[in-house]
């Protein structure tokens, strides 16, 4: 049973197999026998970004992409297999696994035509349900929003996904919205990454965002990590979509703080020029930035980090270069090395198939000159037949 089945044809896309969801996962252990696991446990996944684990208890053949029914509390939910083998036993580890009663939940079968016809009808209230009931929160008035509802499988249950900055009392909330939908609920708090990361978007590097293609675990992002990597602190272009620093920050912070491990301290240098203070730092160049006046950056100059810590010691003993620059530094350093590739077709030019100004006349006069040549030599022998038949007629001319 796969996805291809008319019953799946109404499936949402991030549910069908072969997708490039962040749910999706590869199974490197899959040409590998199961010795662990041969079939007993089995990874399930669900809408948003909800995963958990259940025990095949009826020994059912199941692969990747079939739709199943599974045990839920109260009834049942429907589910798509996204992994099974070997793979199962290690998740388990790293993840929490859900238990009734002190034991896993259970595989029921392999989804009927009834269980998905009716799986999507409960998808469909869930859009007008999220309105509804956020019209609910806001006449109790309290200070939370609603992003999102799931719906079970068998349209019984509901889990509302919210927001809120502080603790919220929603009992009341709870008792008005079973009323209304005569459903059983479920409050889920979520933060404000994950209901990016529900919503989706493009990100300011132009590909899609992080947390809504790949990322499932979030780390806590400082301001530190910027300062690490000599990013400019605007808050505008450090906040990401979800009005938090952008998680990208943490991507390369630890390269950046190898590579000033050993770095010299940010200070002014005294020379024999003046007082050298310090703007920026070029981190993998391994150079300082300086300027003579501390009030405007103009006239910045590039030192070494080794030619820094040298002036820094003399600074300390008492002692100051007379410029800021050596150049028996300069002389004993390393050649620069030379890039074997060289552009000689310029291919990689933005500006190679723009055409320059004034270029029509030009392209007439050179295709007037391309006539010329290709007909110069035919030209030369009118002109000599030419002459000929001018010196018969004329032959007073030849003569000496």
């Amino acid at each position: 049973m796969n996805t291809g089945d008319p019953i799946y044809r109404g499936c949402p896309t991030s549910f069908k197999a072969g997708t490039c969801a962040k749910l999706e996962v590869y199974n490197w252990l899959n040409d590998i026998t199961n010795t662990n696991n041969p079939g007993e446990f089995i990874e399930i996944r669900f809408k948003n970004t909800r995963k958990d684990y259940f025990r095949n208890v009826n020994n059912l053949h199941l692969q990747v992409g079939d739709m199943v029914a599974v045990e839920a509390n109260p009834g049942h939910d429907i589910g798509m297999v996204s992994m099974v083998g070997d793979l199962v036993i290690r998740q388990m580890k790293r993840h929490k696994v859900t238990l009734v009663n002190g034991e896993m939940k259970k595989v029921y079968r392999l989804a009927k035509p009834v269980d998905i016809e009716k799986w999507e009808a409960a998808m469909k209230r869930e859009h007008e349900t999220m309105i509804k009931s956020r019209q609910i929160s806001a006449d109790l008035k309290l200070d939370m929003k609603i992003g999102d509802v799931e719906y079970q499988g068998d349209g019984t249950k509901a889990i509302f996904y919210y927001i809120a900055e502080d603790r919220v009392d929603f009992r009341q909330l709870i008792k008005v919205l079973a009323e209304t939908f005569r459903i059983r609920i479920e409050m889920k708090q979520i933060g404000a990454r994950q209901e990016a990361g529900r919503i989706g978007g493009i990100g300011p590097c132009g590909r899609e965002l992080c947390c809504c293609s790949w990322m499932s675990n979030f780390s806590s992002v400082t301001t530190g990590a910027a300062r690490y990597q000599e990013i400019s602190m605007n808050p505008q272009k450090l906040a990401g979509q979800c009005s938090k620093l952008k998680c990208c920050i943490n991507y390369e912070v630890d390269s950046y703080i190898d590579e000033q491990k050993y770095f010299p301290p940010r200070i002014r240098l005294e020379t024999g020029e003046g007082t050298y203070s310090y703007f920026k730092t070029d981190v993998f160049k391994r150079t300082y930035w300086y300027s003579l006046d501390s009030n405007t950056p103009t006239g910045q100059i590039g030192v070494p980090v080794e030619r820094v810590q040298k002036i820094i010691s003399m600074n300390r003993n008492g002692k100051k270069p007379e410029k800021l620059i050596d150049i028996d530094d300069f002389n004993n350093a390393k050649p620069k090395q030379i890039n074997e590739y060289e552009n000689v077709v310029g291919q990689d030019s933005l500006t190679r198939f723009d055409k320059p100004k004034g270029d029509r006349r030009r392209g007439r006069r050179d295709s007037k000159r391309r006539t010329r040549q290709t007909d110069q030599p035919q030209n030369i022998k009118k002109q000599r037949g030419y002459s000929r038949q001018q010196n018969r007629n004329n032959p007073e001319k030849n003569q000496p």
